[in-house]
């Protein structure tokens, strides 16, 4: 049986997938990310997500953290409660958030992902 091995952000780099968010209320946002790794349940994930500027709704079914590597973003939530964060700040989106993600600067995070199975 082989040994579990560590998995290292930026080495042996997956495939880098593209796409556009949804729900978008300005801007052209183009995203992209790598995703580093996946648990056998599919539950949780980890890897490297960039966007472009550009704001859109979001609405969270899972539990995220982030770590801004660079760029700046503002979260708003559906109060209208908005947060700014820049490279070197880190946070948990909780399942349930709803509101506007906001990119002002090009971002670069760290994300890990934990989805729960529906009941």
């Amino acid at each position: 049986m082989a040994a579990v091995q560590v998995v290292r952000f930026g080495a042996n780099p997956p495939p880098v997938e593209t796409g556009k968010p949804g729900n978008i209320l300005s801007g052209d946002p183009m995203t992209s990310l790598q995703n580093y790794f996946s648990d056998d349940t599919g539950q949780f994930f980890s890897g490297i997500w960039e966007s472009s500027p550009g704001k859109w709704r979001v609405s969270y079914a899972e539990n995220e953290f982030c770590g801004i590597l660079s760029g700046r973003v503002i979260l708003t939530n559906a109060d209208g409660e908005a947060q700014e964060f820049k490279a070197g700040d880190a946070f948990v989106i909780p399942a349930g958030f709803e509101g506007t993600w906001e990119t002002i600067e090009p971002v670069r995070k760290w994300y890990a992902i934990f989805e729960a199975r529906k009941a």
